[in-house]
């Protein structure tokens, strides 16, 4: 586990790279320990990929200031458990589970903030919608929903590709997010899309330059994650 000091200065160094973006420390597999030593040394957002680790490490009483944000796939029997523990759900991925969630919260009597995932790199293996016209009719069926705000789109660069041409393609993929942004913007402007979750460990600098608005980091911060 690393000390206080060190989480300290990983996370000026980052910040002082990514200026206004918002830093995300991602703490799967991490434990309530580390998570509050980062937090100490200055981190306030935390992003989690699964329902049962968000369960285990934040049910009980949180620094005020210390946000959760969902940001793995999340399935639908599980969104009763996860809606009222976390600030934000950054990974819809159809209508169906986005109108889970508004009656989630609506039973918690919460509003909760959320972002599209969209598949902008085309993998198979990627969660999200794969097309504009799936954002658009879900966008058009959402203006309904009172207990969820859809604040703008989660986008991940291309992992099964060569090497030589990742940063490229991951260029792409994120302005393909961000002109989506802009489109939905102009085609529903009832909805204030300010928000671009985008780049990783590899890639956040790319995310930054195509407009991100956060940065989702786990291996930078906390080193590699060492699975049982």
């Amino acid at each position: 586990m690393r000390t206080e000091a060190e989480y300290r200065q990983i996370i000026s160094d980052i910040e002082s790279k990514i200026g206004k973006v918002r830093l995300v420390a991602v703490s799967k597999t991490r434990s309530v320990e580390e998570i509050l030593a980062c937090y100490h040394a200055g981190a306030r957002l935390f992003g989690e990929n699964h329902v049962q680790e968000i369960v285990q490490k934040f049910s009980g009483e949180r620094p005020s200031d210390m946000k959760v944000y969902m940001i793995g796939h999340l399935q639908s029997n599980k969104v009763n458990k996860v809606v009222p523990l976390v600030d934000m759900i950054q990974s819809v991925d159809s209508y169906a589970l986005l109108e889970k969630i508004n009656r989630a919260a609506f039973s918690c009597s919460k509003t909760l903030d959320v972002l599209l995932e969209v598949n902008c790199s085309g993998e198979e293996s990627k969660s999200g919608f794969s097309s504009s016209s799936e954002v658009f009719d879900c966008l058009e069926k959402a203006k309904s929903l009172k207990n969820v705000v859809i604040k703008g789109f989660m986008g991940m660069g291309p992992v099964s590709c060569a090497p030589e041409d990742k940063d490229k393609l991951t260029h792409e993929a994120f302005a393909k997010t961000r002109e989506l942004s802009v489109e939905c913007q102009k085609r529903f402007p009832e909805y204030a899309f300010t928000e671009l979750s985008m780049g990783m460990s590899g890639d956040y600098m790319i995310g930054v330059e195509e407009g991100a608005t956060m940065v989702r980091i786990g291996t930078a911060i906390f080193g590699e994650r060492i699975y049982a």
